[in-house]
């Protein structure tokens, strides 16, 4: 069968994966939205120093910070993951390799960010 689209058409708004146009904006997005929210955990870290771990908990129990901090650590840990894949994507060569990284990547990923929520819930409720 044959393709009559032109080589423009078949392009077009698509990456050769078909999905480098939204990855290129998940990217950016991310990595805007990660500024206002870095600098909210840093402030923080920066006045929870030297603080009592109930002093800890009482300000991780406040919807508000643990809402903006469970925000910081998903959109970090997907920027990460972005970020991850397309060093993976340029660099690695052998398919199976790629392949085998790329998992990894996400696993890695999910994982860190499964554990940081995790943990913060866990001092935000109380346990």
């Amino acid at each position: 069968m044959t393709d009559m689209r032109t080589p423009l058409a078949k392009v077009r708004g698509l990456g050769s994966a078909k999905n480098g146009t939204s990855h290129f904006w998940h990217q950016r997005l991310t990595s805007v939205a990660n500024i206002p929210l870095t600098i909210f955990f840093v402030v923080l870290i920066i006045a929870l120093s030297g603080a009592s771990y109930g002093e800890v908990r009482a300000a991780l129990a406040n919807p508000f910070v643990s809402l903006l901090t469970i925000a910081a650590l998903l959109s970090v840990s997907w920027h990460m993951k972005l970020g991850m894949q397309v060093v993976i994507e340029d660099y690695v060569h052998g398919e199976g390799a790629k392949l085998v990284l790329l998992m990894l990547n996400s696993f890695f990923t999910g994982a860190v960010a499964l554990i940081s929520v995790f943990a913060l819930l866990k001092l935000a409720f109380g346990a």
